[in-house]
């Protein structure tokens, strides 16, 4: 028994009357991942061979139209087998080929994220363990379909090359990185790198904004897209918040029999629905012809030349809101938990929501008690080559990065500690973030107000405000240091900002410092 890769062009179906038609147009362009054969043929290289296929669900023969890649052996009866090792009818929703478009942004963006940004770009930024992107690319090998991950942005490829290379040997996927010119918004990367993310003829493609951490429902979504759609349309993820916290958001009006969006606005100026744009969308090929027709409506006509003067384009104001009450635009409501990674506090939010998220689909990932090893409470990861006293209590929400050193009697609680970062006796890191190769020195106290919500209200979100009030003073977050920051011995920050490597020597409440 010899078992083939190939690649399927086009699937037909020979009828009885000798008639050829198409099997099903969903299934065309698609991977077929596994043919075996007792009785194989020798097929020359780059020819378009023809053979036939049993299908145990009808009583037709299929007729494969498959290019070979190369010089193979091509068996003349097969069965059909997907990726997840079904066959038949069954397998025909794993045949199917779609794409994955992660927007990654680049440094001219994420600004509220700094510090932290300063050393990492913001998507690689690591959140309960992992960076912010790895969760999204995680989230897509669920699905068997998607066969390609492309990264979208402005980072020089240099800076990418090495994270794209660890997904892809991790997840055993197609990953690639490409580079926006200019930054080109959320829309205008899509449309700009259209044929990199149409080559294949994929079915279908999700598009995620990288900054937005939740449970990515990818497989529930297309099931979403087939059955409500058959498709071919598109499908956007919504998520519920309050009345107030909605006008921050784009807001989705729909119709709550069909799903279908009736109206769409971003950012309004008064209450229209408590749905909001949760950014994650599943697009077909056609949004290229209606981002065709933005891009040409942008236009402007001068000195009967055409000239454009920017060729970014955003998918809320440009995309979505044209497409509300035209029958071509889906919200599917997501359950779970749902945050976007804008500032520092949110970032230390999402380490809290992933953490518990391992608790029900990875319990491995979490730290236990343990007979010698430091007391944990709760939700805590803890890096493998981390030294951690036994004396030393973690938790709840913790994430220990790799050669952490904690010393004795420390306590460490609702907090990110990057890698060699060294906690000296006694201190206390309370709501913070502590940055690479940092040194907090004995007895010293880290502490930053909590990022909580309402207890009281299930729609509240986390809120993304600006570091400083009306007033210029610093609004109350989370406190964040720095790489390679020092603190002396016996010293408390206290709701500040620490730029990095600074030599802290004095008590610090409510500041930045540069």
């Amino acid at each position: 028994m010899s078992t083939l890769s190939l690649i399927v062009f086009q699937w037909c179906c020979l009828d009885n009357s000798k008639n050829y038609s198409l099997f099903t147009p969903t299934i065309r362009n698609s991977r077929l991942s596994h043919i075996s054969s007792e009785s194989p043929v020798k097929a020359p290289t780059s020819t378009l061979s023809f053979f036939r296929t049993d299908h145990d669900s009808c009583n037709r023969t299929c007729l494969l139209f498959i290019r070979m890649k190369r010089s193979c052996l091509v068996p003349r009866h097969a069965v059909l087998t997907s990726r997840s090792g079904k066959t038949g009818t069954e397998a025909l929703l794993f045949l199917v080929d779609m794409k994955a478009v992660i927007l990654v942004g680049g440094p001219h963006v994420g600004t509220r994220f700094r510090p932290l940004s300063l050393e990492v770009p913001k998507p690689l930024f690591p959140i309960a363990g992992s960076p912010m992107i790895q969760h999204i690319i995680e989230a897509c090998t669920k699905l068997k379909e998607i066969s390609e991950i492309l990264l979208l942005g402005t980072y020089p490829v240099a800076t990418m090359a090495k994270f794209v290379k660890e997904m892809q040997a991790e997840y055993n996927i197609t990953i690639r990185y490409l580079q926006e010119y200019t930054p080109l918004g959320t829309a205008g990367g899509l449309y700009h790198f259209r044929d990199q993310i149409q080559r294949g003829n994929p079915s279908a493609f999700f598009v995620f904004n990288c900054d937005v951490c939740c449970e990515f429902p990818v497989v529930e979504m297309r099931k979403f897209h087939l059955e409500t759609t058959k498709g071919e349309q598109f499908v956007i993820l919504g998520t519920e918040a309050n009345e107030t916290q909605a006008l921050s958001y784009g807001c989705i009006a729909e119709n709550p029999d069909t799903h279908e969006v009736r109206h769409y606005v971003e950012k309004p100026e008064t209450f229209i629905s408590n749905v909001i744009n949760a950014g994650v969308f599943l697009f077909t090929s056609k949004v290229f012809n209606l981002l065709a027709q933005v891009f040409e409506s942008t236009m402007e006509t001068a000195t009967g030349t055409r000239l454009r003067h920017t060729d970014a384009m955003d998918l809320g104001t440009d995309l979505l809101r044209g497409l509300g009450g035209t029958g071509q635009l889906y919200v599917y409501k997501m359950k779970g938990f749902w945050s976007q990674v804008k500032n520092a506090g949110s970032a230390l939010y999402a380490n809290n929501l992933y953490l518990s998220q391992y608790r029900t689909l990875n319990p491995a990932l979490l730290a236990h008690n343990t007979q010698g090893g430091p007391r944990i409470i709760g939700d805590v990861r803890i890096h493998p080559s981390a030294q951690i006293h036994p004396s030393a209590v973690l938790g709840p929400n913790v994430y220990v990065g790799m050669n952490v050193v904690i010393r004795s009697g420390a306590r460490v609680r609702e907090a990110i500690i990057l890698d060699r970062a060294e906690i000296k006796d006694h201190s206390c890191i309370l709501h913070s973030i502590i940055g690479w190769d940092c040194i907090l020195g004995a007895w010293s106290r880290i502490e930053g107000y909590p990022s909580n919500l309402n207890p009281n209200d299930p729609l509240a979100h986390l809120s993304t405000e600006s570091l400083f009030n009306d007033d210029g003073r610093l609004n109350p977050s989370i406190t964040v240091i720095g790489e390679g920051v020092i603190v002396h011995p016996e010293l408390m920050v206290l709701n500040s900002i620490v730029l990095p490597h600074k030599d802290l020597t004095a008590n610090f409440k409510n500041q930045i410092i540069l």
